[in-house]
């Protein structure tokens, strides 16, 4: 493999690149994969009020929030007539409910009668009813009934179907637009539906889904998924396996971007590592390899530790899906491919163990978020729809090292959320007053930025 530099900017690390790893693989590499798109988006510096100024908060919540498509959950959340899945966002709340004949219909979370909100939790009701003073509705949002009607002869029935707010679904997931103005959900998604054609998440289910209260602003938090440049400083321990600075970055249009981290290949930060503890360490530490048992594990002669992963992936997420993976390629089964849709919904490419990231503020509150990990699964088509696992709350005191489920993700997830609320301390702090970026490794940080500007300015 020769050491060239990578497509996307002049000054880069001297080491293989994502397109040259591309050019070995020993089956067709999907074209979505060859694809490399990073127009320059300038290096102006990023004011620090657009993580800490109120006013930028109240200004997201009146102009980016209701324009946008935002997941609320996925599809086999709510799996049965009458489940519902209560979504919260800022001071928006929107209530989102399967109906009767299969579809899924969403609703704003508020009373017509004095506007308390409907549903503060998730689960199955056979109408909806206010708690207050028992206005009843229907699934589909139609008026069922109230207490004393002689003493509302001046409310007209006709006028009391909740409003509706615009649904949609992709790949699992349930999307809601609550102005309704933000255009078809797959005009909004681009290049995602193409680029996901051959990972059919709409046969995944949840497998796990933590969530913790962050003390930052969410673009905070957000951005701490948008580039590997991180990782140094970081998540040292993954550094022997994790291409960190050859990180490939592309932008599609306003509403998504893209890295591909390459796995099973060092750092360049590092010398010479062996195939042996690039292969343990992964398995190891990776918490998204078919094993992560490497005790005794011996490399065959002439295989390399990606192509041993690789391999060793290809055969037992074939096994779990029942599915033939002999056209994957090896990037598809074990790199970081991670695809960001505009503005907080991150999810990884790939045929198995897809990791699903979403951010959004904690209520009206600027300086903390809200942040959902979710993990997609695999499992044969024969089994049925398999329903998503209950969201497991994390307190403020309790890490992510304390969801079991997370394995060796939740250490990772926890040397992240370490540096977030000191970025908080640090930006309020600053004199300098902007945030400078790096022109290539941190573009899809300022993609983010241009775009909310683009919302913002509407």
């Amino acid at each position: 493999m020769s050491d060239q530099k990578q497509q996307g900017g002049d000054n880069r690390c001297d080491a293989i690149s994502v397109q040259e790893l591309l050019d070995y693989e020993e089956v067709p590499v999907p074209a979505y994969l060859r694809e490399v798109n990073n127009p320059d988006m300038g290096d102006e510096d990023l004011p620090v009020t657009n993580y800490t100024s109120r006013a930028q908060h109240e200004q997201e919540a009146e102009k980016l929030w209701p324009k946008v498509w935002q997941v609320v959950c996925r599809e086999e959340d709510i799996l049965e007539a009458g489940e519902t899945y209560v979504h919260d966002c800022v001071d928006d709340s929107v209530l989102v409910i399967r109906q009767e004949d299969g579809s899924v219909k969403a609703f704003i979370n508020s009373c017509l009668h004095r506007g308390r909100a409907l549903r503060h939790t998730n689960g199955r009701v056979r109408e909806i009813r206010c708690r207050f003073h028992a206005f009843t509705w229907n699934l589909d949002g139609s008026f069922k009934g109230m207490p004393c009607e002689w003493d509302f002869k001046h409310m007209c029935k006709d006028h009391l179907t909740l409003p509706e707010v615009a649904v949609d679904s992709w790949g699992g997931f349930i999307f809601i637009n609550i102005d309704g103005k933000a255009g078809p959900l797959l005009d909004y998604l681009g290049v995602l539906p193409e680029h996901y054609e051959r990972y059919e998440l709409e046969k995944a289910h949840k497998g796990l889904h933590v969530q913790k209260v962050i003390p930052c602003n969410w673009k905070v938090a957000h951005e701490a998924f948008l580039e590997s440049y991180h990782s140094i400083a970081t998540h040292p321990q993954i550094l022997p396996f994790t291409a960190d600075a050859n990180t490939q970055y592309d932008t599609f249009g306003d509403h998504v971007s893209r890295m591909i981290t390459s796995m099973e290949v060092p750092s360049p930060h590092l010398g010479e590592v062996s195939e042996l503890e690039i292969m343990r360490t992964s398995m190891r530490s990776s918490g998204r390899m078919a094993s992560s048992d490497a005790e005794g594990i011996e490399i065959p002669d002439g295989m390399t530790a990606r192509e041993f992963i690789g391999e060793m992936n290809r055969e037992a997420f074939g096994v779990a899906a029942n599915r033939d993976l002999s056209d994957a390629t090896l990037c598809e089964l074990q790199d970081a491919i991670l695809y960001d849709v505009f503005p907080n919904f991150q999810v990884w490419a790939g045929y198995f163990g897809n990791i699903v990231y979403q951010f959004r503020p904690n209520g009206d509150d600027h300086e903390s978020c809200i942040f959902d990990v979710r993990l997609l699964l695999r499992s044969p088509e024969s089994q049925g729809p398999v329903r998503g696992v209950p969201i497991h709350r994390l307190t403020d005191e309790e890490s992510f090292s304390d969801a079991e489920e997370l394995g060796a993700l939740g250490p990772v997830f926890d040397q992240d959320m370490g540096n977030l609320p000191y970025m908080m301390k640090g930006l309020k702090a600053s004199k300098k007053g902007t945030v400078s970026l790096g022109s290539y490794q941190e573009s899809r940080i300022r993609h983010l930025h241009n775009t909310v500007n683009k919302y913002l300015e509407k």
